[in-house]
């Protein structure tokens, strides 16, 4: 039935187009955060590596500084939980898709001995209407990708958010792409599956006002708290998940 409704979504493409013009002449275009996009967290050893790589929610975009945003505060939890030294970087790009981070990042980042990989992806592609085949090519060569220069890393993948609860998305709009994230996330996790990474557990959205940023899309310094510790223990692997931070209280 999912299927098909992801099919039907085709015939929601004039609705999709013209409400989504709207939200792009009312949103405005954010920068990722000011402030280093890599450090160290001294601890013990042996060291843990982590490498968040993805779009403009791994950039820490819809914050002013890097500090708090997913890559930072993750890297920070992790320090707490284990008392290790950990070493950080955010490598996230404004609109890229899983494609894009493939061809035109993966290849040109260094081979740095990464302990564990974070991938925030798969939003852009939800969003400029790629269709499920296209996804399975481009973020399942992403993962073969990865995998073929960080043998060793654990590699977590954080599947796309709920559409229908971003303030900025009108209901339909955000009802057309929510039914076509669903697949997204279903065919990533299979992938994941299938190429040795881990899909962690959808994030929990419980209050959109605290958790988005001003334009309603991207991620407020809460919103990346409440992020990071739900995937902390996907990247740990502790578990199947601690409950998630409620941005009422962050």
């Amino acid at each position: 039935m999912q299927r098909l409704l992801a099919l039907l979504t085709w015939l929601a493409f004039p609705v999709y187009v013209w409400q989504g013009l709207g939200v792009r002449r009312r949103t405005s275009r954010m920068l990722p955060a000011q402030g280093p996009v890599m450090h160290e967290i001294a601890g013990k050893a042996p060291a843990i590596s982590l490498l968040v790589l993805g779009d403009s929610s791994a950039a820490s975009v819809g914050i002013e500084q890097s500090e708090y945003g997913l890559a930072a505060q993750l890297a920070g939890l992790i320090a707490k939980r284990t008392g290790s030294t950990v070493r950080w970087r955010a490598a996230g790009f404004n609109s890229a898709t899983s494609g894009q981070i493939r061809d035109h990042v993966l290849p040109n980042l260094s081979a740095d001995p990464w302990t564990h990989i974070v991938l925030a992806i798969g939003t852009n592609d939800t969003k400029n209407f790629h269709a499920v085949p296209r996804f399975k090519k481009e973020f399942g060569g992403l993962l073969y990708a990865l995998r073929a220069k960080w043998p060793e890393a654990r590699v977590v993948w954080s599947p796309v958010l709920e559409f229908t609860r971003a303030p900025a998305m009108p209901p339909l709009l955000g009802r057309i792409l929510e039914i076509r994230a669903i697949e997204m996330n279903r065919m990533g996790a299979r992938l994941c599956n299938e190429r040795g990474a881990i899909a962690a557990a959808r994030l929990p959205i419980t209050n959109p006002e605290a958790g988005f940023a001003s334009d309603g899309f991207h991620a407020s310094a809460a919103g990346y708290r409440a992020w990071a510790e739900h995937l902390l223990d996907f990247v740990l692997g502790d578990g199947a998940g601690r409950p998630h931070l409620n941005i009422n209280e962050a």
